[in-house]
């Protein structure tokens, strides 16, 4: 992509004027993306973005420019400005790069590059024939989205570092629009991964929108959620919304130095149940948050966040990391060469326990099993949290009951991950583009079943419009004033 020599020279130069540190993030990034709306193919757009950003460390000051331009001289007008805005004092350094091999790989079938685009357009048609064919008096729209993205990126630094990696991902969404009467209700799903068109080439994309569609139209007859205090069982397929913004957020470095976090200053001190274990794993393969650089050129691996209730750890770049004098441990992520990286999550996990999870559904008297979660939002200073639901059902003698809709989940992420009274060996996995701080970066979070407020007061809160189901909604929060700033949103 750029010539090592030319490397060294731009490093050079960035770190002319003074600055502890210096690093050029090159990208070269091949996009497709498909549409189907109203039962045509509404876009089809395929993209080349290419450029480069310089980022110079002094102390805890970044300077950072990023340009287009890959000639000699666009890279060397970069590294002039990051150079001057580092400092006043000149800086000799020597630069030796030596490239560094990936300790993982992940397997691609079938890139992307090399499908027609045909054969692109015909698998989103299929979806979307198949969400309408659920119903096709009541289901009124159908979006689908496919999109896949190629990214070639060379990432070196001051302290000799040299990364060149290739990234590819595919993403397929639907979203399905029900109507009767005057009750319109949606279905939602998506399907991600580090993968090639092997990922959609099959009959599962189909079956997710038939799943989608199906949920739109039962939504149709399903009661309004009741509100209040009751016991919540978190299915597996709920995916991980519950871990990425109860606690992940706050585990990031940046908000920790901050003091932003509710996690602050607590490492080694007990912040959860001992039934709960919180990991990132960026190296799981074809998960959509796996990677096996980070932006930074840290090699990946797994880090535990939470073990067995205790704070261990937290997710760390080479800004956050050197504050405390420390490595990083390879979760400073970009959204792409116009931006500088900052801690992120990678694949965020709650531990599988040992019990059944049907078992656990089965000795549940009452409550709200909650299938599939919408989006959230997470107050990282204090831990207060709010969530859509999806697809929720009413729990009746150890048997799922009449569905319900517009529930939401409110409650405080350290309190409730203290009070799981139980914990499923199964696991399951959701994806997303997770936003902060501007930039958005593929994620994926997984949890197994978990139980609450069977043996004690549940700490969750259910919102809805149905009335209380015996326990009383007057302890739930205001949402402008559980949401005040600063929040980060799930998208």
């Amino acid at each position: 992509m750029v010539d090592e020599q030319l490397l060294k020279e731009v490093l050079d130069l960035a770190l002319s004027n003074g600055g502890d540190f210096a690093d050029i993030f090159v990208e070269n990034r091949r996009i497709t993306g498909i549409s189907c709306e109203d039962n045509k193919i509404e876009r089809v757009q395929t993209g080349l973005d290419a450029g480069a950003g310089i980022r110079v460390l002094a102390g805890e000051a970044t300077a950072y420019a990023y340009t287009n331009q890959l000639d000699r001289q666009g890279l060397l007008d970069a590294a002039g400005v990051v150079a001057r805005a580092a400092g006043s004092s000149r800086k000799d350094v020597n630069i030796d790069l030596n490239r560094l091999e990936p300790a993982i790989s992940f397997d691609i079938e079938r890139l992307p590059n090399e499908v027609e685009t045909e054969d692109k357009v015909e698998v989103v048609q299929k979806v979307n024939q198949a969400a309408r064919g659920v119903d096709a008096e009541k289901i009124k729209q159908v979006i689908v989205g496919y999109g896949d993205v190629i990214q070639h990126v060379q990432i070196a630094n001051s302290e000799g570092v040299l990364v060149e990696d290739t990234r590819v991902r595919t993403r397929l969404v639907v979203n399905a629009v029900a109507a009767d009467g005057g009750v319109i209700q949606t279905g939602y799903d998506a399907l991600g991964g580090v993968a090639g068109f092997e990922l959609v080439d099959s009959a599962y994309p189909e079956e997710m929108a038939r799943k989608a569609a199906g949920r739109a139209v039962a939504l149709l007859a399903a009661q309004p959620a009741p509100s209040g205090k009751m016991p919540v069982i978190l299915a597996s397929e709920a995916g991980g919304t519950m871990v990425h913004e109860a606690c992940g957020h706050g585990l990031e470095a940046d908000l920790v130095q901050k003091e932003l976090s509710v996690y602050a200053g607590k490492r080694g001190e007990v912040v959860a149940s001992p039934l709960i274990t919180v990991f990132d794993d960026s190296t799981m393969p074809g998960k959509y948050g796996s990677y096996a650089f980070d932006d930074e050129g840290t090699g990946s691996a797994p880090v535990t966040l939470i073990e067995e209730g205790v704070l261990r750890d937290y997710l760390y770049d080479r800004l956050t990391a050197g504050k405390e004098g420390r490595r990083s441990n390879g979760h400073g992520r970009r959204e792409s060469y116009q931006h500088k990286p900052i801690p992120r999550m990678g694949n965020t996990c709650i531990a599988p326990g040992k019990e059944d999870p049907r078992d656990i559904l089965r000795e549940a008297k009452r409550g709200l099993l909650v299938r599939k979660m919408g989006g959230g939002q997470v107050n990282t200073t204090n831990g207060d949290f709010v969530f859509e639901v999806a697809e929720g059902y009413l729990i009746e003698d150890g048997d799922v009951g009449s569905m319900v809709r517009g529930a939401t989940l409110t409650g405080n992420g350290p309190e409730v991950l203290a009070k799981v009274e139980r914990v499923g060996k199964d696991l399951g996995f959701t994806i997303g583009t997770c936003g902060k701080d501007g930039q958005g970066v593929p994620v994926s979070d997984a949890q197994p079943t978990m139980s609450f407020g069977q043996q004690q007061e549940c700490p969750i809160v259910v919102g809805g419009t149905g009335g209380s189901p015996g326990g009383s909604g007057a302890n739930k929060k205001d949402f402008r004033e559980l949401m005040r700033e600063p929040r980060i949103r799930r998208l």
